[in-house]
């Protein structure tokens, strides 16, 4: 069964995140082809212009790139450069917050750091 598209973000940018975590997660390596939109309209059951939108993002930020008549591949170096991109949208959407939310409460680093080793170790249960 596939899992759902969340509500609150539009499909297409969830069908490049997807396509991210798939190269993130070494299941497409660098080089390796990408599936074709077609494959992915008939998989997700979504329209091919939404697929299409995601899809073109990752060429132009340079993750994919296309022969013609062949299919998209993964560039040479699109796994280091997500993971930094992943890294910097990480400080900003939570390390940001959470520091200022801290700082509100009189929450000390080293206790920030505490807190962060207890769930951590707390999920590794």
């Amino acid at each position: 069964m596939r899992a759902p598209f969340e509500q609150d973000k539009p499909i297409y940018v969830q069908i490049r995140e997807k396509i991210e975590d798939q190269i993130i997660n070494d299941q497409l390596k660098e080089g390796d082809q990408a599936p074709s939109t077609n494959q992915l309209v008939n998989f997700y059951k979504i329209n091919h212009a939404t697929v299409t939108k995601g899809v073109n993002q990752l060429v132009e930020e340079e993750i994919l790139y296309k022969k013609r008549g062949i299919g998209m591949f993964v560039t040479l170096g699109a796994k280091d450069k997500l993971i930094q991109k992943r890294k910097a949208t990480f400080v900003d959407d939570y390390v940001r917050k959470l520091v200022r939310e801290a700082d509100k409460l009189g929450i000390t680093e080293s206790e920030v750091v505490d807190y962060i080793k207890h769930v951590k170790g707390r999920d590794k249960e």
